[in-house]
């Protein structure tokens, strides 16, 4: 073990050592706690890091640094609300710096090591910043997707339930058994939301976290039938509408089929020229060695 490894194990246990007595004067949350707090925070499925824990500590202390002027912060908060990422709008940006200087810092034992690796880490840096920055809206517009595919199923669920009963409420409990886990939770939020106060705010609640065209023409008609109207003919009209979007979109992945299968099949062409080549090369060399004894 060279002087430069020992050194190098050396600060990192020093590194750890500092934070922790840190850490204990300054009364800060530990790990465990911290990571509670971002796994209900990012609400998600998916298991929280410690490393990201970690991140977010760092981030949380240096995000003083970033500016933001009203409207980026407002157009910021939007897009995290639609994405599920319940963190102020500084805090998030800093994070994805952060990710980004820690990707910077490999290129001090890089350049000691592997010299020629440098470029690469910069790229590899530089690209993981972007996707970080368009990550919110990457989720965002993911999450709209999948809530507007399922509101053709929805509009009509609405449209055959006024038949029956004009009470909104109970037609979205009803609806919560047949939705999708995204859908579902933003339709458990809205009920909760409206067992607690004004239904109509809370509709419009549910409308300015998705930030979907089509959920607001369906909030605008619950909201009609919360105020007195029929509501039954414009869910109607409503669900023909959404029944063709429906089938475009239907259309345009049945459209991404064949590139698919086209390029499976030149993979498995491909595979076999070069299975073919791979039996004549053995040939070739097995006749060679023939012919030289």
């Amino acid at each position: 073990m060279n002087l430069f490894t020992v050194f190098l194990i050396s600060s990192i246990i020093f590194a750890f050592g500092l934070y922790y007595l840190l850490a204990d004067k300054l009364k800060l949350p530990t790990l465990a706690t911290s990571k509670a707090a971002l796994s209900l925070s990012r609400q998600s499925i998916f298991k929280t890091k410690r490393l990201d824990t970690i991140i977010l500590e760092i981030s949380t202390k240096v995000s003083f640094l970033i500016h933001l002027n009203d409207y980026k912060k407002r157009k910021l908060s939007a897009t995290l609300k639609s994405a599920g990422i319940v963190l102020p709008p500084e805090i998030w940006l800093t994070r994805c710096y952060v990710k980004f200087a820690g990707l910077l810092l490999l290129i001090i034992p890089t350049l000691m090591l592997f010299p020629i690796m440098t470029p690469i880490i910069l790229f590899l840096a530089i690209r993981q910043l972007f996707t970080e920055l368009k990550s919110a809206d990457m989720i965002a517009l993911k999450r709209r997707n999948e809530i507007e595919r399922e509101l053709p199923r929805f509009v009509s669920t609405v449209s055959e339930e006024l038949r029956n009963t004009r009470n909104v409420l109970e037609i979205l409990k009803g609806y919560l058994d047949s939705a999708k886990p995204i859908f579902r939770k933003e339709l458990e939020i809205t009920i909760a939301d409206m067992n607690s106060g004004s239904h109509e705010i809370a509709l419009t609640r549910f409308n300015t976290r998705v930030g979907s065209t089509m959920l607001s023409q369906v909030v605008r008609g619950l909201q009609a039938v919360l105020r007195g109207d029929d509501g039954v003919v414009y869910f109607e009209l409503l669900s023909h509408d959404f029944d063709q979007f429906e089938l475009q979109q239907l259309k345009l992945d049945a459209a991404k089929i064949p590139p698919k299968v086209n390029k499976c099949t030149g993979a498995v062409f491909l595979c076999f020229i070069l299975l073919i080549f791979l039996i004549l090369g053995m040939q070739i060399v097995q006749a060679y060695s023939a012919f030289n004894m």
